[in-house]
């Protein structure tokens, strides 16, 4: 945990950032778990206000992926999305949302709100890994 309280996983250096932010503590585990044993370094957070206030202030590294569930406390996935894509500094972080809802319109939602990919809960690790990888590149950290 750093001063921000996220949880921060997986190796630092030259490895690509990916950032999870999902209420579920499990989910935010497992995510977090299999991209970092990918390469990957993860930061987590629980609710998506607390997410934005740390990417905001951030001057370190920004993530190339994000991992973004729809139901999250104060703001919800649509929104934060929305967010990022609307200022540049952001909008070149690739959005992939993780959710309960997998219907269409939530689908076509999440798309108009910025979101490249839509993946439905429960979560398989191969898919968690498959979007990072397909977006990222494998290996990330060699």
């Amino acid at each position: 945990m750093d001063r921000y309280g996220q949880n921060v996983v997986g190796n630092e250096g030259q490895s690509k950032l990916i950032l999870v932010i999902d209420d579920s503590a499990t989910t935010r585990k497992i995510v977090a778990f299999c991209l970092a044993c990918a390469g990957y370094q993860v930061v987590a957070f629980s609710d998506g206000y607390e997410a934005l206030r740390w990417l905001l202030r951030t001057e370190e590294q920004l993530p190339a992926l994000l991992f973004l569930d729809l139901v999250l406390p104060r703001m919800n996935g649509y929104q934060i999305a929305h967010f990022l894509k609307e200022h540049p500094r952001f909008a070149g972080i690739t959005i992939v949302i993780i959710a309960r809802r997998c219907g269409l319109v939530d689908k076509l939602k999440a798309r108009l709100a910025g979101a490249s990919a839509y993946l439905s809960k429960p979560l398989r690790t191969q898919d968690i890994i498959a979007h990072a990888s397909g977006y990222l590149g494998p290996n990330a950290s060699l």
